[in-house]
């Protein structure tokens, strides 16, 4: 699949796999594949030239309704076997086009991460950043929610769960709250399903390198894949969320990606590995630095630092992401770097001396962010931090919870509400806009649909934990 560049070539592996049906498919830019499926026979050359028309004004954040009519054309290096379907279909990633001006749609999260790519090499800077997120989630055995005028509820539960170790008919190994960590079976029982999932990411043409439980109990689950770069890794992201979503589906479960689905325990984070290449070499490196690091990336975390309260909107993008970034359950909070330690936001693995390995990790992410758009805005801050040469303040190699009050004081923390960190990214998106990356009628209707949707949404509407707190006051 990874030679695959041109439309003939695609044709060919159309027709090589016996595709019945192929599905196109786009992200909006809350981070959601939207798809449509047509019989392999539309499919030819010109197809690749002349898209396939949609409603755009049907998609939330894209257009209005007088200007509704857009295109979307299909990228034939992005196609790739849907391994879930009944009849053969290859699915194909597009672009979205004006069908006027046959110009790329600034909305279009997937130009975005293009145009990030193309700054980047313009800056002189560097002509490659990487990318290697741990995309986090939780596997249910049952999940149910509803909500209306009468009443609203949620509930999970999975027979790892602390909770049904009191049950009628449980066999034990159950785990502990936090203790979800690596432990083998029959403790761990999504063992093979993780497995089964490794095999279908392979399949779809993405690397992996580990699976495990993660702390989370009930079904906290990782899998290591390899890094890459801006667009192939947000491209392989999406492909990586459809695959998990689907496999535990297929078994009757349900895969999340919320960052907070249980209260007191640990959420699920995207941790993102991020460096800069020139001319072969690794930008980050240098031996003399602390923990191995050069100024180029000393000034790159600089800038996510700096930048962190308006950031946040794109890499933490919902209400339930600031359930997770509280004090505890390893959340990093806290606005500094350091070596190894995960309390800080920004950590420097030091599990290799290699040049080629050193690298950032910003812990803040979580899996509910578009990757498209949260790539592109964190590598935008970290490029703005080495222009302006931003120094981050000193690194803490402490843990950065038990710090006595008044030092602790002293530590900028992450904003504590999506609420908060839309407003920051109102007044502070100027980093964003450099190379046309980021458009201002983008980020205007990002912060437009999040606040109505999402933030006024969830404060109008009555808790069920308030009810326990007022309701015989």
């Amino acid at each position: 699949m990874s030679e695959i560049k041109t439309p003939q070539q695609a044709l060919q592996y159309l027709s090589d796999q016996h595709a019945e049906f192929v599905d196109i498919r786009f992200t909006d830019p809350f981070g959601a594949w939207q798809h449509f499926t047509v019989p392999v026979h539309v499919f030819n050359e010109e197809t690749f030239e002349n898209g396939f028309a949609f409603d755009g004004s049907s998609v939330r954040g894209f257009q209005s309704i007088d200007q509704s009519d857009m295109l979307m054309i299909p990228d034939p290096s992005s196609v790739f076997m849907d391994p879930f379907t009944e009849h053969a279909t290859a699915v194909m990633v597009c672009n979205i086009e004006d069908p006027i001006t046959r110009e790329r749609y600034s909305r279009d999260p997937r130009y975005v991460a293009v145009k990030a790519e193309q700054y980047l090499k313009s800056t002189g800077i560097g002509d490659i950043v990487f990318f290697g997120p741990e995309a986090e989630f939780f596997v249910f055995d049952q999940l149910a929610y509803g909500y209306g005028p009468d009443g609203g509820f949620f509930s999970v539960d999975g027979e790892e769960a602390p909770w049904n170790s009191g049950n009628e008919d449980a066999l034990g190994y159950t785990m502990r709250t936090k203790g979800g960590y690596c432990p083998c079976s029959p403790s761990d029982k999504l063992r093979d399903l993780r497995s089964t999932m490794v095999t279908l990411l392979e399949d779809v043409g993405i690397t992996t390198e580990i699976h495990h439980h993660e702390v989370g109990v009930p079904g906290q689950c990782e899998i290591g894949i390899k890094f890459g770069q801006l667009l192939e890794m947000a491209d392989k992201l999406m492909r990586f969320k459809y695959v998990i979503k689907n496999a535990a589906a297929a078994e009757g479960m349900v895969a999340t990606f919320m960052p907070k689905p249980i209260f007191g325990d640990n959420g699920s984070g995207m941790h993102c590995h991020q460096s800069i290449w020139k001319n072969g070499e690794n930008t980050f490196y240098d031996e003399a630095g602390y923990a191995g690091l050069s100024d180029t990336a000393r000034w790159y975390i600089g800038g996510l630092l700096k930048h962190a309260p308006s950031l946040l909107a794109f890499t933490n993008p919902t209400t339930n992401s600031y359930r997770r970034l509280v004090p505890g359950y390893e959340a990093p909070i806290n606005l500094i770097y350091s070596a190894r330690n995960r309390s800080a936001c920004v950590r420097i693995p030091m599990f290799s001396k290699s040049p080629k390995a050193k690298r950032i990790e910003f812990r803040a992410p979580d899996p509910m962010a578009n990757p498209y758009l949260a790539f592109s805005a964190m590598m935008m801050a970290g490029l703005d931090g080495i222009q302006n040469r931003i120094e981050p303040p000193a690194p803490l190699d402490k843990d950065l919870y038990e710090l006595p009050r008044e030092e602790r004081a002293n530590i900028q923390q992450t904003p504590g509400s999506l609420q908060a960190v839309l407003e920051n990214l109102q007044n502070d998106h100027a980093y964003l806009l450099k190379g046309d990356v980021f458009t201002p009628d983008l980020i205007e209707a990002y912060i437009s649909y999040k606040m109505k949707h999402e933030v006024e949404a969830i404060a109008l509407r009555p808790h069920p934990y308030e009810f326990f707190l007022y309701s015989d006051n």
